[in-house]
């Protein structure tokens, strides 16, 4: 009798990773910031992607973002003074508008070369949306195309953002991500005699669909009745909600749940700083009445929620650096298998100068957690 059960073999990896594992995918927008973190007439630093990036709020309030390296010697502009119009370089006072534009040379005289208007900073596109500030990272080189990708938004629940909570995670995007995503570790990473137990697992199916390309590429958990260990929810929003999850490139989660009563959100996205450092970010939304005494009980349960998730994705590379051998399984991991699947499809398509197109199908899936 013919055996055409699947063996060991035909779950390993290796092969999903195989030319993008590790990548930081450019010409996308990355979550930089909350509005709230960035105060009218000041600027700061951040890394992404490995870029130095100065971000400021001029006199005006409106927000931007140069390449923080003085054109002149590299010194870094965020270390110099701001004065809501021009950043100021520390080393030879060199003064920079904030779209770029060189203003003053002090060591020039007026008939030396390059003169203030012959020098620009380089600029990067921002997005100021939902009280939350991204940044558009394009390749090296590449023009910055006139109609730029979405920003990833997420359903009008309340006014305003309620809570940001964000968390250094010492990997690559990759491994932040997956970690993130992962539909079955919950009732073991994030178990809790309040609303997760250990033996609270159930089987589950879902129904996924492609999300319309000019989402970007990714995927939608259609709209459903929240599971029963979702207890959280129950709590939360005074009932059983309905839940929609959807995932785009690069790496940004969007969960949004409702009662008839109330509304969450949870945009959840991830920033490479460098190749192996990874920041974390979860910003929620709500209508639920009473957020002042919401946020001071929200604000150290989605801190621990996500050093749980932190600390499991440590405990991953840690066993990574042996470099064993791994596998995917049914179905769990199919939501793994397509971040990678429209990873490559991203990169061939800047590779080609072609529009990405999403490989993915409706299907329903299962798996018990």
């Amino acid at each position: 009798m013919d055996d055409t059960r699947p063996t060991l073999a035909s779950y390993t990896a290796p092969d999903e990773q195989l030319g993008v594992g590790g990548v930081m995918l450019r010409d996308a927008w990355y979550y930089a910031l909350p509005s709230s973190a960035l105060q009218r007439g000041h600027h700061l630093h951040k890394t992404l992607l490995g870029e130095p990036v100065l971000l400021g709020r001029d006199a005006d309030g409106k927000a931007f973002a140069l390449r923080d390296t003085c054109i002149h010697r590299g010194t870094l502009l965020s270390k110099g003074r701001f004065d809501g119009r021009e950043v100021e370089c520390p080393y030879h006072g060199w003064k920079f508008r904030t779209d770029g534009q060189c203003t003053l040379i002090p060591s020039q005289s007026p008939d030396q070369r390059p003169r203030p208007q012959d020098v620009r900073a380089q600029t990067f596109p921002l997005a100021e949306h939902q009280d939350n500030i991204w940044i558009y990272i394009p390749r090296t080189g590449a023009a910055v195309p006139a109609t730029l990708p979405p920003v990833p938004e997420v359903p009008a629940v309340a006014d305003r953002q309620q809570l940001h909570v964000s968390m250094i995670f010492d990997c690559n995007i990759d491994l932040a991500v997956i970690g993130l995503m992962d539909p079955a570790h919950g009732a073991f990473v994030h178990r809790s005699s309040l609303w997760r137990k250990e033996d609270s697992i159930h089987e589950k199916h879902k129904a996924f669909s492609p999300l319309p390309e000019s989402e970007g590429l990714g995927w939608r958990m259609d709209r459903h009745t929240a599971s029963r260990n979702s207890r959280a929810y129950r709590i939360f929003l005074g009932g059983a909600p309905e839940t929609e999850i959807s995932y785009r490139l690069p790496a940004v989660r969007i969960e949004h749940a409702r009662t008839p009563k109330y509304n969450y959100c949870g945009l959840t996205a991830c920033t490479p700083i460098t190749p192996e450092r990874t920041e974390v970010h979860h910003v929620m939304y709500w209508d639920v009445p009473g957020a002042p005494l919401l946020r001071s009980i929200m604000r150290p349960l989605a801190h621990r929620f996500i050093d749980q998730d932190r600390r499991a994705v440590m405990m991953m590379v840690e066993g990574m650096s042996f470099h064993p051998p791994t596998m995917l399984v049914q179905d769990a991991d199919t939501q793994t298998r397509w971040y990678y699947r429209l990873k490559r499809e991203a990169l061939a398509a800047q590779t080609k100068g072609r529009p990405a197109r999403n490989p993915l199908a409706p299907v329903t899936l299962s798996w018990r957690s």
